[in-house]
């Protein structure tokens, strides 16, 4: 069976290792070769993580141009622009690459408009498996969309089962070809390997700290993370936060950071390849943002043995955490103070209680598991 992955990106997002793991399962637990796996790159987005792609996975280039390199980014117009040169530039060459080569499947990711609109010229012997990266905000254009070319989708998989409800509620698509599967984010054996790396940022690993880590958009809502800092520090004031992650919002943030006068608490790392060594290090990780679903770092948190507190906002998160102790109301400044007092104020049989109840929530997003749902509905 010959499958494609169509997963095109210019910026670093959780979504590019779930592709990558999704794939690689595709190879390392199925017997007799049965799948002949490829990822399509579009602009060069591939080059730099080949390390990562089992060795047996084909990269097909669609052009000699690694228009990567040249995109604009960082804020949402620059980002608007770039989607719609993706969109342009990969036209006929995906079309011409998938009638030529017709494989069985081809699973879409992230700009899912360009090989969705294309479907009306592909060959019949492709289905399209649409796949929800994230909680899908429902706009006029976006509904039309996928309303006008849902007969041309032979499955939408999503990342939680509030999602694929919330889908049905919506009346889109035929609820017949609407399916729950979880990323599969967990990868026990790159965890302990990075878990090893010395965190050497300024002597870090000897100061306590709170971590968030995420784009830095309005979606991952920094700011209330950074506001309600500022009220903890006059409880624990050799706390400090570091933040992780980059994006169009970082001047607004250090500008609240330095207005609030705590410039010297906030560290601003950027993005790092490894956050494992910062969270098994971390007091406590916040996902402060007002939709996730059902958010990658919120899981990597959890293998780190990470005190956690999440917003309880659209989807994921809740499915995951199920207790109210470990969120508190989306965008409230109020509630998220008085959780996260709780949570640092937990005594270490407290926290290792809660640490076992959520190693057993998280079973499901593994690599294996992920395989086995999936070669179900390729089935």
């Amino acid at each position: 069976m010959k499958i494609y992955y169509w997963s095109p990106f210019f910026t670093n997002i959780a979504t590019i290792m779930a592709v990558i793991n999704s794939a690689n399962s595709l190879k390392i637990f199925s017997k007799n070769d049965h799948y002949n796996v490829s990822m399509i790159d579009s602009i060069g987005e591939w080059d730099y993580y080949k390390n990562k792609i089992d060795k047996r996975i084909d990269i097909l280039n669609l052009s000699k141009l690694k228009l990567i390199k040249y995109l604009p980014k960082n804020t949402y117009l620059k980002s608007r622009i770039s989607y719609l040169i993706i969109f342009f530039f990969s036209f006929f060459k995906l079309l011409n690459l998938i009638n030529k080569e017709k494989p069985d499947y081809l699973i879409v990711h992230l700009i899912t408009s360009l090989p969705i609109f294309l479907s009306l010229f592909f060959n019949k012997k492709t289905k399209i498996i649409l796949r929800i990266s994230g909680y899908p905000k429902i706009n006029f254009f976006r509904k039309f969309f996928w309303k006008i070319f849902s007969n041309k989708i032979s499955a939408v998989t999503c990342p939680t089962e509030i999602t694929r409800k919330f889908l049905i509620n919506e009346n889109i698509f035929n609820k017949e070809i609407l399916y729950t599967l979880r990323d599969p984010i967990i990868n026990m054996r790159e965890y302990l390997l990075k878990k090893k790396e010395k965190l050497s940022y300024k002597n870090l690993e000897k100061e306590d700290y709170i971590i968030g880590i995420g784009r830095l958009t309005k979606q991952k809502n920094f700011s209330l993370l950074i506001n309600s800092f500022k009220e903890i520090q006059n409880s624990h004031k050799n706390l400090k936060l570091v933040i992780l992650g980059e994006g169009e919002e970082e001047n607004k943030l250090k500008k609240i950071v330095n207005k609030l006068n705590i410039s010297d608490k906030v560290l601003f790392l950027g993005y790092q390849k490894n956050v494992y060594k910062f969270l098994i290090n971390a007091k406590c990780f916040i996902l402060s943002s007002l939709w996730e679903d059902p958010g990658f770092v919120l899981i990597e948190s959890i293998i780190s043995n990470t005190s956690i507190l999440s917003s309880d906002c659209p989807n994921g998160p809740r499915e995951i955490l199920l207790k109210n102790e470990y969120l508190f109301q989306n965008n409230n400044l109020d509630d998220l103070n008085k959780k996260l007092l709780n949570i640092l104020n937990l005594n270490e049989k407290q926290k290792k209680n809660n640490k076992i109840f959520l190693k057993r929530r998280i079973r499901e997003y593994t690599k294996f598991k992920h395989y086995n749902n999936l070669i179900q509905l390729l089935k």
